[in-house]
C-alpha cells in the first residue's frame, strides 16, 4: 500500500469477530511483508498492520538510525517513535480498529522501535512481543504502563544483544509497571521455532477468543 498514512505499509483486515490487530515491525533489511507469515501463525485471523521502516542503512530499511552496532542515534529514535505512534493512530481511524488496541510484534530493530514507542507514547499499543530486543533509550520520565503485557524473547548466545541488555530492558519496563515475561532460548539472534511457539502460547493468553476460534475449527 502507499504511504498516505505516513508509512508504506501492508494491511490485512481482521477475520475475527473481536477485531484483534497485530502491529508487525520488521528487523533491519526487512519490509512491510517480512513478518506477515509470522503474524498469521501467531494469531490466526487477527488483523495485520505492517509498516516499512523509513530509515535506510546502506539501502536496508530500518525504523531508526544507529551510529554503530548497538549504538543508537537517540534523537532520531525519539523522532521516529513519534512518527510511528502517529501512523498507528491514523491507521486505526482509517481501518476502523480502536486506538491503542493493537499488540506490537517486533523483531530486532522492530522490537527496539516498539519498546521506544511504548515508553515515549504510552497508549499506542496494548501489549508487545519483543523478539531479540534491547534497551532503546531511557526516557527522562517513565510512563505508567499499568500492567501492559510484554514478552521479551531472546537467545542466550545472541552476539548482538547481550544478556545484560535484556535484563536492563526487563527492569526498565517493570519500573514502568508493565507485566513482563522473559523467555530465553539456546540460540543466537535468529528467530527460532521455539521462540515462535512460545510467543504463540503467550499470545493465546492475551487473545483467548482467537485461539478458541482456531481450536473449534480444528475440531470441526
Amino acid at each position: 500500500m502507499n504511504d498516505e498514512l505516513g508509512f508504506t505499509h501492508h494491511w490485512e483486515k481482521p477475520a475475527r469477530a473481536d477485531g484483534s490487530v497485530l502491529l508487525l515491525l520488521h528487523g533491519t533489511g526487512g519490509d512491510e511483508r517480512d513478518l506477515l507469515p509470522l503474524g498469521r501463525l501467531l494469531a490466526p485471523g487477527a488483523g495485520l498492520l505492517s509498516p516499512r521502516g523509513q530509515a535506510l542503512e546502506n539501502g536496508a530499511p530500518r525504523f531508526f538510525r544507529r551510529l554503530a552496532e548497538g549504538v543508537f542515534d537517540v534523537p532520531d529514535l525519539i523522532a521516529r517513535a513519534g512518527d510511528l505512534a502517529r501512523f498507528v493512530e491514523r491507521a486505526a481511524d482509517a481501518y476502523g480498529f480502536a486506538r491503542g488496541s493493537a499488540i506490537a510484534v517486533g523483531y530486532s530493530n522492530g522490537a527496539n522501535i516498539a519498546s521506544a514507542t511504548m515508553l515515549l507514547h504510552p497508549g499506542t499499543v496494548r501489549g508487545a512481543v519483543l523478539f531479540r530486543g534491547m534497551i532503546p533509550l531511557e526516557p527522562e520520565r517513565l510512563p505508567d504502563l499499568a500492567g501492559m503485557p510484554v514478552l521479551l524473547s531472546n537467545g542466550r548466545t545472541d552476539p548482538i544483544v547481550p544478556a545484560a541488555q535484556v535484563s536492563g530492558l526487563e527492569a526498565l519496563l517493570r519500573r514502568a509497571n508493565a507485566n513482563v515475561t522473559v523467555h530465553w532460548q539456546r540460540s543466537g539472534h535468529e528467530l527460532t521455532n521455539e521462540a515462535v511457539n512460545w510467543a504463540q502460547d503467550w499470545l493465546q493468553e492475551q487473545l483467548p477468543a482467537s485461539f478458541a476460534d482456531r481450536e473449534d475449527s480444528d475440531r470441526a
